[in-house]
This record gives C-alpha cells, sequence and structure tokens, in this order.
C-alpha cells in the first residue's frame, strides 16, 4: 500500500516542496534576476522589509482586503443561497422553499465566474471611467450628480472600488455553494423549527449557519487566499499606474512584481514572496482555529 504513494510524494516534493525551497534559497541572496551572478547576503533582505514602507502600506492594503473581501462575499452569499433556497413563501406541504425562479438567480448569480479576471477588470475600469463611465452616468441620471467622482483616481475610495470588483467577481460562487450545502439539509429540521415558532431570521442563526458552519469555514479561508493572489491582476489592470494613486491600491504582488521586474531586486523579491507566504498561513491559521470547535453537529 505504501508503495502507491512514492509517486505522489516524490512528485509533491519536486513540484511543491522544492519550489518553496529555491524561493526561500533565493530571498537569502542578492540575486538581480538578470545575471547567473549572485552572492548570499544572508537575512539582509528581511531586514529591509522593516525599513520599506511600502511594503508595509502593501501588506496594510492586503490586510484589508484579506478581511474585507471574505466577510463582504460570504455574507452577501449566505445571503441570498438563504433567500434562494428557504427564503420563498412557504408552499403547502413543504416547511423551507425557495423564491420562484431560483435556479435563474442562481446563473445570474454565478455569471461573473464564468468571466476571466482580465475582462472582469477591464470592464469594472470603463464603469469606474469619470468621462463617460457607467457609474458616474447613472449618477447624474437619477439627479445624483453631485456625488460624481473619479474613482479609481481619489487616494481614499480607490482601494475600496477594488474591494468592491473582487467581491462582485466572487460572490456568485459562494451563492451556489452554500445553496448546495443548504440543499442538503433535511427538510424535517426546518419543520421542526417552524413547529416551535421559529421565524425565517431564527431560523437562519439557529438552524442554518451551524448545519453549514463547516462549509463557510473552509469558504473564508479559500475567500483570503484568493484576495491575495487575484489583488495582482485587479490592481495591475485597474488602477492608476498599477498601484496609485500614490500607492493607495499597492498591494504584496505588485510590490514584488515591481522589485524584481522593475528595480532588477529579484532577491528582495523573494523575500517579499516568503512574506506573503507567511502572512497566508498566518491567515489560515487564526481563521480555522476561530472557527473550530469541539462538538461536531451530523444530520
Amino acid at each position: 500500500m505504501s508503495g502507491f504513494l512514492v509517486v505522489p510524494l516524490v512528485l509533491y516534493a519536486i513540484l511543491v516542496i522544492s519550489p518553496f525551497l529555491q524561493t526561500f534559497y533565493y530571498s537569502l541572496t542578492d540575486w538581480t534576476g538578470y545575471s547567473s551572478d549572485f552572492s548570499v547576503i544572508g537575512f539582509d533582505n528581511f531586514s529591509k522589509l522593516f525599513e520599506d514602507d511600502l511594503f508595509w502600506k502593501s501588506l496594510q492594503h492586503n490586510i484589508v482586503l484579506l478581511i474585507g473581501m471574505p466577510l463582504l462575499a460570504l455574507g452577501l452569499g449566505l445571503f441570498f443561497a438563504f433567500m434562494l433556497n428557504v427564503g420563498g413563501r412557504h408552499k403547502r406541504g413543504e416547511a423551507a422553499s425557495g423564491v420562484r425562479g431560483s435556479k435563474l438567480y442562481k446563473i445570474l448569480y454565478f455569471f461573473p465566474q464564468v468571466l476571466s479576471i482580465a475582462i472582469v477588470a477591464v470592464l469594472w475600469q470603463n464603469i469606474y471611467n469619470p468621462q463617460g463611465g457607467l457609474l458616474n452616468g447613472v449618477l447624474a441620471g437619477v439627479g445624483l450628480g453631485s456625488w460624481e467622482q473619479d474613482w479609481l483616481g481619489d487616494p481614499g475610495i480607490a482601494l475600496a472600488c477594488v474591494l468592491v470588483v473582487m467581491v462582485w467577481a466572487n460572490v456568485g460562487f459562494y451563492v451556489v455553494l452554500f445553496s448546495a450545502a443548504m440543499g442538503s439539509i433535511p427538510k424535517e429540521i426546518y419543520e421542526a423549527a417552524l413547529l416551535d415558532g421559529a421565524n425565517r431570521v431564527t431560523t437562519f442563526f439557529r438552524v442554518t449557519l451551524p448545519l453549514i458552519r463547516d462549509n463557510i469555514q473552509t469558504s473564508y479561508v479559500y475567500a483570503g487566499i484568493m484576495a491575495l493572489e487575484t489583488s495582482f491582476a485587479y490592481v495591475m489592470i485597474m488602477t492608476v499606474n498599477q498601484g496609485g494613486p500614490d500607492h493607495s491600491t499597492l498591494v504584496l504582488p505588485v510590490h514584488m512584481y515591481n522589485k524584481a521586474f522593475r528595480d532588477g531586486q529579484a532577491g528582495y523579491a523573494t523575500a517579499v514572496g516568503v512574506s506573503m507566504l507567511v502572512v497566508t498561513m498566518i491567515f489560515a491559521v487564526l481563521a480555522l482555529s476561530i472557527g473550530r470547535r469541539r462538538d461536531r453537529l451530523e444530520f
């Protein structure tokens, strides 16, 4: 039996562990990325991280996305999934039923997942365009012209605009995921809740959430990692000067890219990459530890 594990373990070591070790090794060097000549400088690159203002600003922005995107995307996903599966009018003989046309709504919610990140970013870049963009046009059309903004050109709201796009692009995935989880809950449980006089709000917090808690916990970790990874594409395509204005949307992946390919500091860039790995691991451990429970509900 153990012989069957040799090949997968070898492949995992070559394709996963080896690149991690190689990346950590290069983070200890002064490699420029353009030459095969480099020297080992120890932890100097990591020492520079503490003195790099752009690194800390990027980390701060990543933490905002790491917390904000999962909370908003999962919160909206849970709400819409509950409404589609349980929030409809009670039908005769059914304790819980979704709204009419729920299957169509699921398709519409999931549609952004079909689009590539590049298409979504370009689409919203044009929506946010202060000159003829859809958002400002709608505001002007409904008499809210004073609310018109240079959405991606204002340092105070640019990161929030990127966050909105990331939530819009991902919420449909969680609607479908949580709909499947809620659909697996036996109807008898909802019937018992109704007999006890529970309304929809009570049913959501006392019945639905506890029974799909494991799905929510796993989804939160996945959403956080996705926020860290996909922020590179959104910032590079949508924002002013790829992280502007005034570095207000700069994130760690973009900072790493700039150091490696613009400044010729590949060794330092890999140190930034290692720090991203540490941030991701800390986030995953905290999310799994906070959501862990001793009692397990089964149905």
